[in-house]
């Protein structure tokens, strides 16, 4: 009904010689770029979407970045045992949903996965070129554990259990693009694309009445290949790819996805998992969720929730797609 009414009023709109267009803005945030694609009138202010887009983006990095050694996680981060810390609303919002998403996963998804990660070169402390050794390994993981954390909820107070570090890049990037597309709808803005680091959140059509269209990309050695074409609506989009971020020591590769059991990256062989989902927050933890646990053990978690997920596996050189049924309705048919 509300795309109904919204392709109406356009309508009224280029009947009195006024069409809407699409403004495109774009910046950089949390170590990737962003941008969004909003339909409006000519004379929309956009400056003052950009204004409102941004102050969106520096809420969550103020809140939740690990690069900053000021933001409220940091400061979780850097507390003393027995700490407790009170979590601005949003902080506790997002680290509730990755708690919740830790338990149904068995723990394949982790937000205190943070050790880990810096310890392979995927986080603050910067990249390297070679796997540390054993003993480094099992001496992070002892501080991995999404179950060491107290979180009372209600309160929002989060009690340090002793050397854990949170990590909620892969959550965090997600409620972004939420975030900011609230914000748009709270200016009256019914139709845009927004875009953080390639996690995305669709609504309404383009000013000429046809649907959003997203490729997902097929990896491939030193190229660009789209796999398929999709048509999301109304959802978000997050795509999980051990192809991009990722160190090679001699002929093996790590990538930047741990597996908090082990302590090791997972195998590249699930080299990309897309999600599409209601929100992005949850469709970005959900695509390293389903990384983490794999092609079969991924592939059944989507199927037994229902999800729409694509995820793209490398067997002997060639890279072969699992779709779950729910996915499938959302391949284009365009030809454009």
């Amino acid at each position: 009904m509300r795309i109904l009414l919204l392709a109406l009023t356009l309508a009224a709109l280029a009947a009195c010689g006024q069409s809407p267009q699409v403004h495109t803005l774009s910046g950089s945030t949390m170590g990737t770029t962003w941008s969004a694609q909003v339909v409006a009138m000519p004379d929309e202010d956009m400056e003052a979407v950009r204004r409102e887009i941004e102050q969106a983006l520096e809420l969550v990095n103020a809140q939740m970045s690990t690069y900053r050694d000021d933001s409220a996680l940091s400061r979780f981060n850097q507390a003393e045992a027995g700490d407790t810390l009170a979590l601005p609303e949003e902080f506790a919002h997002v680290l509730q949903a990755a708690l919740t998403l830790a338990e149904e996963s068995g723990g394949a998804y982790d937000p205190t996965v943070g050790p880990l990660v810096n310890l392979w070169g995927f986080g603050p402390d910067g990249p390297r070129d070679r796997a540390p050794g054993e003993d480094a390994v099992a001496e992070a993981l002892e501080r991995v554990g999404w179950h060491r954390l107290r979180l009372d909820a209600d309160r929002r107070r989060l009690t340090q259990p002793g050397g854990a570090y949170l990590d909620l890049s892969s959550i965090a990037k997600g409620y972004g693009v939420d975030l900011v597309a609230e914000r748009l709808e709270a200016r009256g803005i019914e139709a845009y694309l927004v875009d953080i680091g390639g996690d995305m959140r669709l609504k309404g059509p383009k000013p000429d009445g046809t649907p959003w269209r997203i490729g997902i990309e097929r990896p491939g050695e030193g190229r660009r290949v789209v796999h398929s074409i999709i048509e999301p609506g109304d959802r978000a989009v997050a795509t999980s790819g051990s192809y991009r971020n990722f160190f090679r020591e001699g002929d093996r590769e790590y990538s930047h996805t741990i597996d908090p059991h082990t302590g090791y990256p997972v195998p590249s062989k699930l080299v990309s998992v897309t999600v599409l989902h209601d929100n992005c927050m949850k469709a970005d933890a959900l695509a390293t969720a389903i990384t983490a646990l794999g092609p079969d053990e991924g592939y059944a978690f989507a199927r037994e929730r229902d999800l729409a997920v694509l995820l793209l596996v490398l067997d002997n050189g060639s890279v072969q797609e699992r779709m779950t049924p729910a996915f499938s309705p959302y391949l284009s048919q365009g030809t454009d």
